[in-house]
């Protein structure tokens, strides 16, 4: 059975994710961890576990989701998986980092590109890669069917949404995304977003200001 454990990491607060299932093997999603207390957390949680981290995944790849992508791949030698339109969101990194603080940032390269409506296998756990621009060019989310889990990144929050004024970033595709492709899942569907508590997507279609459905 599919499980998950959260964390929350740097100082813009992001949720880095790891599934794993009864296998013991499991995917790091959107690594956010730049300290080295916040990477030691991550892997004393994975050692103490015995888990054999399989895949390294972005939903989108904006500083906070990426600082720890490079840490993840030299620590567990696994592949970065990204969407292909937001390879040069993840380039520029290198250059707006500093902006932000995070002098020490040490940027890498995607190995692999994800394509919408595949699905990623890791032990017995199938994640559908779902396509959902408007905060990034780029941006997916991830959805476990059977466990009825989605890990929606930087589009969708509890009672609100991803800001869309960062380059590549569209209001009207943003809710295109979330209405089309997260909307249309089961009520029950219990949402893990990039930055804040978890909700579900019955909740945020009655309740979000921003996106709910009339």
């Amino acid at each position: 059975m599919l499980q998950i454990k959260s964390f929350v990491f740097n100082p813009l607060q992001e949720n880095t994710y790891v599934l794993f299932d009864e296998t013991g093997e499991c995917v790091i999603i959107d690594p956010g961890c730049y300290t080295e207390a916040e990477r030691q957390e991550l892997t004393s949680f994975i050692t103490s576990r015995g888990l054999t981290v399989r895949l390294l995944l972005n939903t989108h790849c904006h500083v906070d989701h990426v600082l720890g992508n490079r840490f993840v791949k030299e620590r567990y030698n696994v592949l970065l998986h990204i969407h292909p339109l937001d390879e040069a969101t993840l380039k520029a990194v290198e250059i707006y980092a500093p902006h932000y603080g995070f002098y020490q940032y040490q940027g890498t390269t995607a190995d692999q590109f994800l394509q919408e409506e595949t699905d990623i296998l890791f032990g017995r756990t199938a994640l559908r890669v779902l396509f959902v621009p408007g905060h990034a060019p780029g941006h997916v989310a991830f959805y476990a069917a059977r466990e009825k889990i989605a890990v929606s990144g930087d589009v969708l929050f509890y009672n609100s949404v991803g800001r869309t004024d960062l380059p590549g970033g569209n209001f009207e595709t943003l809710l295109h995304s979330i209405h089309r492709q997260l909307f249309t899942l089961p009520d029950d569907v219990t949402v893990y977003p990039g930055h804040g508590p978890e909700t579900s997507i019955g909740f945020e279609k009655r309740t979000n200001p921003f996106c709910a459905l009339p």
